[in-house]
């Protein structure tokens, strides 16, 4: 499993629940740019629309290599992704303040795969305790380290 781009802010931005592994409907150009590493999601979302989940925002650079058949950056792109886990991710997202985000594009056995997960944003409160916790465990590794 190669990672192409990972979503660290959302570890941060949002308490993450549930996660899933789902495929993406690609073009050639646009594989072969993911398999050369140019992809980001950092500012990407998950929409569920007429019961299909796509995955908007997500930037795909242009394939250096193609002709006048290259693909548009950011444009929506459809999930592959089963009804059951589509309706259980349909009905959580109708709850307050739940969303989908990605948190990592990879390849898998030659397969573009996204990483979602159900998530609920967090207030800033909840941010700053997140990170004096970081902290705390840090150094408390430090001290175990030196002893």
């Amino acid at each position: 499993m190669k990672v192409i781009s990972q979503n660290k802010k959302a570890r941060h931005d949002y308490m993450l629940e549930d996660t899933m592994e789902a495929g993406i409907q690609l073009k050639g150009s646009e594989i072969k740019s993911i398999r050369l590493g140019k992809a980001n999601i950092n500012d990407a979302f998950v929409v569920i629309r007429q019961g299909e989940a796509f995955i908007s925002n997500m930037h795909i650079s242009k394939y250096t290599f193609s002709n006048q058949f290259n693909h548009e950056e950011t444009r929506t792109r459809k999930l592959l992704l089963h009804k059951k886990e589509i309706l259980k991710l349909f009905a959580k997202t109708r709850e307050q303040g739940y969303t989908i985000v990605p948190l990592k594009i990879y390849l898998k056995e030659g397969l573009a795969k996204v990483e979602i997960a159900l998530a609920k944003g967090k207030k800033n409160y909840d941010k700053r305790e997140a990170l004096k916790e970081k902290d705390q465990d840090l150094r408390l590794k430090k001290i175990m380290k030196s002893r």
